[in-house]
C-alpha cells in the first residue's frame, strides 16, 4: 500500500479494509522520491501495489508494467489511466446530498471549502455543490467558493475568510471532516454558536465527527469498504483474473448530527 502520507484517521480505516480483503500488507510512501519506490517496489518482488490517493508517473507506471506487477487506485487523485483499476465513492452525489440536506433546512446562503481543485475527489464534491444549488435555482456565487488542503487549518483559515463576508454565509459545506473541524474552530473565534448562527456539514465519517462539539453531521464515505473492494480487486489480477469493471464507485450516505439546524431569522 502506497500513501502520500501516513498521518490521518482517514488512511487507518482504508487499511483495515485492505487487511480484511486477506491480504498481508506492507506500507509505503512515495513522497518526494521520483520513481525510486516504484524500483524499490520491484525489486522487493511485491505481488501488486495498491496507490491510495497517490499519483502515479508515466515512468512509474512503466516501471510496474515492464515487471508485470499489477495496480489499483483507493481514490484515485486524478482520472485514472484506462489501464489501470480504481476503487472510489460517489462523490459527486455525496456532495449533492450534503447541500440538498442544507437546503431542506432553509439555508439559502451556502458556501462551500473544497479541497485542493486538481484532485478528482474535491472537484466531484464541489460538482455536487454546484448541481445542488442550480437544481434549486439559485445562484452559484464564487466569493462563497473557496479551496485549501485536506486540514483542520486549511478548513479554519479559509472558513474565517468567509465569515468576514458582509453577507457571510448561514451554511458551510467542507469537503471533509479535518475541514469541517477547522470550520467549527472559525465560528467559535468569531463568536458564533454552530449550529444556531451557522450550520456545518463535513465529509467522510471519521470517529473525530462523532467526538466534536457539536457532534458533525456529515457524508459518510466507506473507507473501510472501498480498501476491502480494492484488496479484492488486486487479488484477482494477481491471480490473472480481470476484475468485471474498471471503476468501482461505492455509495456515500448523510449522517444527520447536531451541527446542522435551520438558519438564524433574518
Amino acid at each position: 500500500m502506497v500513501f502520500p502520507a501516513l498521518n490521518s484517521a482517514w488512511a487507518m480505516e482504508v487499511m483495515r479494509g485492505v487487511v480484511d480483503s486477506g491480504l498481508d500488507v506492507v506500507l509505503s510512501s512515495a513522497a518526494g522520491r521520483g520513481t525510486s519506490w516504484a524500483v524499490d517496489v520491484v525489486r522487493a518482488r511485491r505481488a501488486g501495489v495498491l496507490l491510495v490517493t497517490c499519483p502515479i508517473s508515466v515512468a512509474e507506471e512503466r516501471v510496474f508494467a515492464r515487471a508485470g506487477v499489477p495496480l489499483v487506485h483507493i481514490d484515485p487523485v486524478d482520472a485514472a489511466a484506462p489501464d489501470l483499476l480504481s476503487v472510489g465513492a460517489t462523490n459527486r452525489a455525496g456532495g449533492v446530498t450534503a447541500v440538498k440536506h442544507l437546503l431542506s433546512l432553509g439555508h439559502r446562503r451556502i458556501a462551500v471549502v473544497g479541497g485542493p481543485p486538481d484532485v478528482l475527489c474535491s472537484r466531484a464534491r464541489v460538482d455536487g455543490y454546484r448541481f445542488a444549488l442550480r437544481r434549486a435555482g439559485l445562484p452559484f456565487d464564487t466569493a462563497l467558493v473557496r479551496h485549501a488542503d485536506f486540514t483542520r487549518e486549511g478548513g479554519r483559515r479559509e472558513a474565517a475568510e468567509l465569515l468576514r463576508l458582509s453577507h457571510r454565509p448561514t451554511a458551510i459545506f467542507a469537503a471533509n471532516d479535518d475541514q469541517a473541524l477547522g470550520v467549527l474552530e472559525a465560528a467559535r473565534a468569531a463568536g458564533l454558536s454552530t449550529p444556531r448562527d451557522l450550520s456545518v456539514v463535513g465529509f467522510d465519517d471519521l470517529p473525530a465527527a462523532r467526538r466534536a462539539t457539536p457532534a458533525l453531521t456529515t457524508i459518510r464515505q466507506p473507507l473501510a469498504a472501498m480498501g476491502e473492494q480494492a484488496g479484492r480487486m488486486l487479488t484477482d489480477l494477481i491471480a490473472g483474473h480481470l476484475p468485471p469493471t474498471d471503476r468501482v464507485e461505492l455509495a456515500t450516505t448523510l449522517v444527520i448530527r447536531t451541527s446542522t439546524a435551520p438558519p438564524p431569522l433574518a
